[in-house]
């Protein structure tokens, strides 16, 4: 966790993505991106017209001058924040970003229908959080502390989730959380306990996976008992692994993506497998 990204539209909700990064880098002693995407007009973000540069120019030093801004924040006085501003879609900028610098997470700050919604409305959170090749950790609220005791880690354990489940032990080593792996129950898809079991032991074996309990949560969606599960045992954090539309994608179409990183009013992070 060498190198974080921040995305920022300089809203209170990417804020605070921005504190839980510095409360990681501060722990990790990692590196701070942030990225500004502008939300230039069409005609000037399409147009090749040299008659349209002075308006451009505008945009760049008014996102010049909130960065500014920004950096007198009390918490970032000890803290080095490489800027970026860019010109593309929200997505693209944070995959360009991401490979450039070699970002091994990204904290992005959502509150849900509003807030981050100008950047991450619609298909482009989708993107972001389905299609990202780098951790998404996806914040909501003000943290004076960030400390991860109980993480879950909610899968199909389907065999192409090993991937993700892989990128989310390293992530609980990182931030010394005991894993819980949660397998949902539901009635469209019911298992017994003793299949469940024995899905996810075969799951695990091998993978060298520690310090974590295998837990099966039975309730009417997907959706609802992981935020069930979370609540009972009082996680702050959920994971997930995701690629597209395949495999366990079930967890990241229609209504169970928007709840999942949009609603669930605690963090969520997304490996993808």
């Amino acid at each position: 966790m060498k190198r974080i990204l921040v995305p920022t539209d300089f809203s209170e909700q990417a804020e605070n993505a921005l504190k839980v990064a510095v409360l990681l880098a501060q722990k990790h002693k990692s590196e701070i991106f942030v990225l500004h995407s502008m939300e230039m007009p069409l005609h000037l973000a399409s147009s090749g017209d040299s008659g349209s540069l002075p308006e451009s120019l505008y945009f760049i030093k008014l996102a010049e001058k909130r960065f500014g801004e920004l950096r007198k924040k009390p918490y970032l006085k000890k803290m080095i924040l490489n800027e970026t501003i860019g010109h593309n879609e929200i997505y693209e900028d944070i995959e360009e970003a991401c490979k450039k610098n070699k970002i091994d997470l990204i904290v992005m700050g959502s509150n849900g229908a509003s807030g981050f919604k100008e950047m991450f409305v619609g298909s482009n959170t989708e993107k972001v959080v389905r299609t990202s090749n780098t951790p998404v950790l996806v914040i909501k609220n003000n943290y004076k502390k960030f400390i991860i005791n109980d993480f879950i880690f909610a899968s199909d354990f389907s065999e192409e989730g090993r991937g993700a489940l892989d990128k989310a032990q390293k992530f609980a080593r990182k931030v010394e959380a005991k894993m819980h792996l949660l397998f949902v129950n539901t009635p469209a898809d019911f298992k017994t306990s003793a299949q469940a079991h024995t899905i996810m032991e075969n799951f695990v074996r091998g993978m060298g996976v520690e310090n974590y309990t295998l837990n099966i949560y039975n309730d009417t969606a997907v959706e609802k008992g992981i935020l069930n599960f979370a609540q009972q045992i009082n996680a702050q954090l959920i994971g997930m692994g995701t690629h597209g539309r395949k495999g366990i994608s079930h967890f990241f179409n229609g209504s169970i993506s928007e709840d999942m990183v949009n609603h669930a009013n605690m963090p969520v992070i997304t490996f993808k497998i």
